[in-house]
């Protein structure tokens, strides 16, 4: 069964609505940041790419063909790749920027993933991420844990209990202080990389 993240309609008017109550300004947030070559991870439907400005180059990858296709509309003229975050198709050091925009709470190996990003991001390159993570509340928390298997099977690989900023810094990335938000359960941080 394919799950609600791979039926890229239905996953377009779930985004639109979450739009409409600020993730908006989140997605704007994620991209204004990105310089020179870009790389994209989880690019979805592509609701990002109108939003880089002209100077970045940026190349989008995303594992679900329909869903590229749908992002190829939205920007005709951006290279889109199938693939995906834990064996990215670049050579070491090929981008300045990589970003990431609710897409590792579905990655099915996030260590690998995020190893791959250090791997093509170049020295001092920066990662900038937008994701929902497990919650600081106990409660909540458990909540996340009881409904994951069900959660994840619906949404096609979404775990609502992933600790996804936790998982950046112990990837030997340098979370930055200036910029970084959370609300709720949505965090959004830049991080440098060290190698």
């Amino acid at each position: 069964m394919r799950g609600l993240e791979q039926i890229p309609w239905l996953y377009d008017a779930m985004c639109a609505v979450l739009e409409r109550f600020g993730l908006d300004d989140w997605r704007r947030w994620l991209v204004a940041g990105a310089r020179g070559r870009t790389l994209d991870v989880g690019a979805g439907t592509g609701r990002n790419l109108p939003l880089y400005t002209d100077g970045v180059r940026v190349v989008g990858i995303e594992p679900v063909w329909a869903t590229l296709a749908r992002a190829r509309r939205r920007a005709p003229r951006t290279l889109l790749v199938q693939g995906r975050a834990e064996a990215l198709p670049f050579r070491a050091g090929a981008f300045d920027t990589v970003v990431s925009g609710l897409c590792f709470c579905s990655v099915g190996d996030p260590a690998r993933g995020l190893a791959e990003v250090r791997r093509v991001l170049a020295p001092g390159g920066r990662l900038r991420m937008l994701e929902h993570v497990r919650s600081l509340r106990p409660w909540k928390a458990r909540l996340q844990d009881h409904l994951q298997p069900f959660w994840t099977r619906l949404t096609g690989g979404c775990h609502p209990n992933r600790d996804t900023e936790l998982a950046v810094a112990r990837a030997g990335f340098a979370i930055e202080a200036d910029g970084r938000v959370a609300k709720g359960d949505m965090r959004r941080f830049a991080a440098r990389n060290g190698a």
